[in-house]
């Protein structure tokens, strides 16, 4: 990914990097562990890895900018959504620490936690029956979900040079959730 970015366009300056799968939902005692191991691969490691490359790049030509998916349920315990959570806590302190081992290397590394967010795998979360739409958007302050393009919007903020000063934030986007 890395290298055909930069065969393309001859340089890397922004990355976003946008993993996350919800796994199952069942309480920590009874999750079952390859489920655990693949939630964990694809929403932590798969960051780390993404990390991994990005980032000599941009020190190759002077810095850069990263923003990370987390997750509201990266910033409180969600019950039935432990490797979920655990996954998405680990991309914010993942963040945290990348965004201090290079700050004075000119890498800003950010990331965003969504909350309810429109997206196919919250419906597939509503459809299996594990979650209930109506008590889920009722507990949002602003009591609708998010639209993705709400998270593209911060995120585009992120990379860019009007966030030159922001660097280890985990930006709520949410409705309020987190706030309450």
């Amino acid at each position: 990914m890395v290298n055909h970015t930069v065969a393309t366009y001859g340089r890397l300056d922004g990355a976003f990097n946008n993993a996350g799968i919800e796994g199952r939902m069942a309480d920590t005692a009874a999750y079952p562990e390859d489920v655990f191991d693949r939630v964990t691969a694809i929403n932590l490691k798969g960051v780390w890895l993404c990390m991994k490359y990005e980032i000599p790049q941009m020190l190759k030509t002077g810095g850069g900018s990263i923003v990370n998916t987390a997750s509201g349920a990266g910033l409180v315990g969600v019950p039935m959504l432990s490797a979920y959570s655990a996954s998405k806590h680990g991309v914010v302190g993942l963040t945290k620490t990348a965004a201090l081992e290079f700050a004075q290397k000119n890498i800003r590394v950010n990331c965003v936690c969504p909350g309810l967010i429109n997206t196919p795998m919250v419906a597939r979360m509503i459809d299996s029956g594990g979650m209930n739409e109506q008590e889920f958007v009722a507990a949002e302050p602003v009591k609708r979900m998010g639209r993705p393009e709400e998270i593209g919007e911060g995120v585009v903020w992120l990379l860019s040079d009007a966030a030159s000063f922001v660097t280890g934030h985990s930006m709520s986007i949410d409705g309020g959730y987190v706030a309450q």
